[in-house]
């Protein structure tokens, strides 16, 4: 069975996503799953750096996001099978219009399975507050992220 991918994807790639990314890192390795973890904007630029409260966030939280560099969202860098986590219904719009076969959904929704689907307000432009309440509603749907890739991959191998 081929390791699993989840590929958080917000807007500019800086600061919701990278947060995700990490935090779902550090979270998977202390459950020690074997999961494939990235993240992308849909309309990022190349290169550029999470913000510095988005990094200041993570420390708290005891995740670098020190070497994060933005990607945008790729059609072509998309492996089959992977799953979209997005932060609004704008992002899965379009994750999906770039990517029309692949597994999109809300974060809250996929962490839900389909109860909820609330999008992650944007703190970019925000105070530090504003970058730990999208912190705190991405780690408080994490669990449900990872609970259900666990049950999916379960099924898989029954």
């Amino acid at each position: 069975m081929s390791r699993p991918t989840l590929i958080f994807v917000c807007t500019g790639n800086t600061c919701r996503s990278p947060l995700a990314e990490g935090l779902a890192r550090k979270l998977a390795a202390e459950r020690g799953l074997d999961v494939e973890i990235t993240s992308a904007g849909t309309a990022a630029a190349l290169g550029a750096p999470a913000t510095d409260a988005a990094i200041l966030v993570g420390i708290e939280r005891g995740v670098d996001l020190s070497r994060h560099r933005s990607r945008p969202l790729l059609p072509d860098e998309i492996p089959p099978g992977a799953i979209l986590l997005t932060m609004s219904s704008s992002h899965a719009a379009g994750a999906r219009a770039l990517a029309p076969k692949a597994r999109v959904y809300l974060l809250d929704e996929y962490a839900s399975n389909g109860l909820t689907s609330h999008a992650i307000a944007d703190p970019f432009g925000g105070d530090l507050n504003d970058y730990r309440r999208a912190a705190d509603e991405i780690e408080s749907m994490l669990d449900g992220v990872l609970d259900r890739l666990s049950a999916e991959r379960n099924a898989d191998r029954s």
